[in-house]
């Protein structure tokens, strides 16, 4: 059987035997169980695109001439 552990930042996967073997391990790393009825979605802000500004023509040097 497979348990979902995070530490707030992203969710791993492991067998609970491996989890409960190595549980220092994933204590001392921020791991817990996730509790999926518990958990709240963080409020996600949506971000204004990038405005997309046009390409301006640089002056080659060789279009200038020296008199």
């Amino acid at each position: 059987m497979d348990i979902k552990l995070t530490n707030g930042k992203k969710i791993i996967v492991k067998e609970k035997k491996y989890y409960e073997a190595n549980l220092a391990h994933f204590t001392r790393n921020g791991f817990s169980p996730l509790n999926e009825k518990k958990t709240k979605k963080d409020n996600v802000v949506k971000l204004k695109p990038k405005a997309k500004h046009g390409k301006t023509k640089k002056s080659s040097s060789k279009s200038k001439k020296k008199t």
